[in-house]
């Protein structure tokens, strides 16, 4: 039996982890993210604009890891949304929806008490690699 390694990915195209963690980790031929929040990689500031700009820059950054990896948005089998205010479901799920095509992603949305730097949304992913 091989042992699979991990592998991490990183990209400058994405924010820089605010801990001890990754943004991306690869095992195999499957991609994990780390959770993005809609953070601008060159200013490390959350994107103005509320909730529909900061899911924008959240799948932004979640596409900059995924392509580092050598995948892409259309390999996402799931993902997991964390909203700070369930409220802004509607508005966040029209901005998702323009990131993926049928067969869409399995997906967990989840309202949380408090997303780091105030943030309003937070999104992971896992992606395959095309052989």
């Amino acid at each position: 039996m091989t042992r699979l390694e991990k592998q991490p990915i990183s990209t400058d195209q994405a924010p820089k982890a605010l801990g001890p963690y990754s943004a991306g980790i690869r095992l195999g031929s499957l991609v994990f993210t780390a959770g993005q929040l809609g953070i601008i990689p060159a200013t490390g500031d959350l994107a103005p604009g509320g909730i529909e700009a900061e899911t924008r820059q959240a799948l932004d950054n979640i596409r900059a890891i995924l392509l580092a990896a050598g995948t892409s948005m259309s390999q996402v089998v799931k993902t997991t949304v964390f909203l700070r205010d369930m409220s802004d479901f509607t508005r966040m799920n029209t901005i998702y929806a323009d990131y993926f095509m049928p067969p869409f992603p399995a997906r967990s949305t989840i309202q949380v008490a408090a997303l780091p730097k105030g943030g309003a949304v937070e999104i992971e992913a896992i992606a395959v690699i095309p052989e």
